[in-house]
């Protein structure tokens, strides 16, 4: 039996891995349970990614704004 790493089966997930391990890792799957329960969670994982939204803290945005109004002006004089 073949063994994928955890690089694999994300390749698998998102479809970007070849025709022949595409096949092989289907076929290692049908009779692997601990293969099934880690692509399970690698899935499980990959929803929750896609569900997380992230936004800077307002102290952040301010300090940028803050950088780029001081860089502003030293430019113009």
């Amino acid at each position: 039996m073949t063994n994928f790493t955890p690089e694999d089966l994300l390749m698998y997930l998102y479809k970007e891995s070849s025709a022949e391990q595409t096949a092989a890792i289907e076929t290692a799957l049908e009779k692997d349970w601990t293969l099934r329960e880690k692509l399970n969670v690698l899935k499980t994982s990959m929803q929750r990614l896609d569900k997380i939204t992230t936004s800077p803290r307002t102290e952040v945005v301010l300090n940028v704004l803050s950088y780029a109004r001081e860089r502003a002006t030293e430019e113009v004089q």
